[in-house]
């Protein structure tokens, strides 16, 4: 199941760099394409707010 990122998303970038397939965009928030995220984690677990989880 893909990750997806909250509302408390501070949007630091932090996820962004480490995503391994490039599923993670910017914006106000950032936001992960469910198509393209693999369910590793490694987003989940570098952000600095918590605001990633499992989807």
């Amino acid at each position: 199941m893909a990750y997806v990122i909250g509302d408390n998303c501070v949007a630091c970038g932090t996820c962004q760099s480490v995503c391994p397939v490039e599923a993670i965009s910017e914006g106000d928030i950032y936001h992960i394409d469910p198509d393209t995220c693999i369910s590793c984690g490694s987003c989940a677990s570098v952000c600095p707010s918590d605001a990633i989880t499992e989807g």
